[in-house]
């Protein structure tokens, strides 16, 4: 099973490891995402998300399907904000599911690695003394 979703209103970590959920899984991993207050010594104000939705959806839909074809995750669930988000609030929430662990952590790695690499999804920081965009890349 493979949701991806992209949404202007907070992200629902329990609906994403609900949908991620499976008797037949013993390993269930997630990654929140969330806001920082302070990056490199600046305070952030907020951060603000634009993407692409058509691209952007399919490119997520791709990476849930490559983490469970390359590391045999059963279910993967992805879903990212957009919009204005402020520190301390949920960005990207991703859940994977596997019949073992390995597997799922690897999944897990996998997809927000990619995400983070090939779906347009652009982040601008606001801070106290300006802005300024982020690059995609870690």
């Amino acid at each position: 099973m493979v949701d991806v979703k992209i949404l202007d209103t907070p992200l629902d970590t329990d609906l994403c490891l609900r949908q991620a959920y499976d008797q037949q899984c013993g390993g269930v991993v997630s990654f929140v995402g969330t806001v920082r207050n302070e990056t490199q010594g600046r305070k952030v104000r907020r951060l603000e998300f634009e993407c692409y939705l058509p691209m952007a959806q399919k490119e997520m839909r791709k990476i849930a399907d490559e983490a469970i074809a390359k590391c045999g995750a059963a279910h993967v669930v992805m879903h990212h904000r957009i919009g204005t988000i402020y520190p301390g609030e949920a960005a990207v929430v991703i859940v994977v599911s596997s019949p073992h662990r390995t597997a799922a952590f690897e999944a897990c790695q996998y997809a927000i690695d990619q995400l983070k690499i090939t779906v347009p999804i652009w982040k601008k920081e606001f801070f106290e003394d300006g802005e300024h965009w982020v690059s995609a890349h870690p």
